[in-house]
């Protein structure tokens, strides 16, 4: 099919703004340690359900070595700590100014793997990386994030938690190829990601004596059902096709194009909270949608 990694990497984008406004909803009701732990733990069970069904096992434990070390360190990376930092991040600034700061993850990533493996961009993607992350910078500002009152707690604080994400998703990204290099497959590729966060979670949990809050936390059943929500949604199906977009995609398309989530958050918040779509924001869509054509067609 052609361009099915860029076609993989807008369904992550849609999928990921789902994600965004159910966990927000839950971080701000049960804490951001207690949403982190209990979507891996969800995940993982879904995740590992699809794996027997498939493969016959729950785990893939015949996998090599190396690709468990590059694979694991991808999941504790982006799911443990990137994650953490994400949540608290949407608990200080809301889902759309902690997309302006993520905006910045196709840059980075793109960065690292020129630096890592050599993989360049033409002059033309790199063209179409600029206008794309304008396009959702010019988005995301051109409205008041969702539940202003509540996020202005700490806006540095966020700013930084934010950054923290950009810098351990970007990191994701690179150990991912590297780990699914040979044409390894995508949902063993996940479950093994999700293994070693939800272990890496749960384990600093435990030591830090805070397990018992996590399973109380589900008494709160708006944040719990927003919490399975997300993890359906997010590391589930949002992580699979973000895994199918880096496998048979390049890093800086695929991460650049799954940084439109605030794009398609802006007709989810009108629809959803009746909020107003200006010129601007209009304009931006288009300038958007543009970058993604320069992409694909270059």
């Amino acid at each position: 099919m052609d361009h099915l990694g860029e076609w993989a990497a807008l369904g992550t984008a849609a999928l990921w703004s789902g994600s965004y406004l159910a966990f927000t909803a839950a971080v701000r009701r049960i804490g951001a340690d207690n949403v982190n732990r209990l979507r891996l733990l969800l995940a993982l069970g879904i995740l590992a359900a699809a794996h027997l069904a498939v493969y016959g096992v729950v785990v893939p434990m015949a996998a090599e070595g190396a690709r468990w070390v590059w694979l694991g360190l991808s999941g504790v990376i982006g799911f443990t700590v990137a994650d953490a930092f994400l949540f608290r991040a949407l608990y200080h600034l809301g889902p759309h100014r902690t997309s302006i700061v993520t905006a910045l993850i196709p840059v980075s990533s793109a960065f690292l793997a020129w630096v890592t493996m050599g993989e360049g961009l033409s002059g033309m993607q790199l063209l179409g990386v600029a206008i794309t992350v304008s396009a959702v910078v010019l988005i995301v500002t051109a409205r008041p994030s969702l539940g202003q009152e509540d996020a202005s707690r700490s806006p540095r604080l966020g700013v930084l938690f934010a950054l923290g994400t950009v810098a351990a998703q970007s990191l994701r990204y690179v150990l991912c190829v590297k780990g699914m290099s040979g044409g390894f497959p995508v949902l063993s590729t996940n479950v093994m990601q999700i293994l070693a966060a939800a272990v890496a979670a749960w384990v600093l949990g435990l030591l830090g004596g805070r397990w018992r809050s996590t399973f109380e936390a589900l008494r709160d059943r708006p944040a719990a059902a927003a919490t399975a929500v997300g993890a359906v949604v997010g590391p589930v199906l949002g992580v699979t096709l973000s895994l199918v977009a880096l496998s048979t995609s390049r890093v800086g398309v695929a991460s650049t194009l799954m940084a439109l989530t605030p794009v398609f958050l802006l007709p989810f918040s009108a629809l959803a909270f009746g909020e107003r779509i200006t010129w601007r924001s209009a304009a931006g869509t288009a300038l958007a949608v543009s970058g993604v054509a320069i992409l694909w067609l270059s």
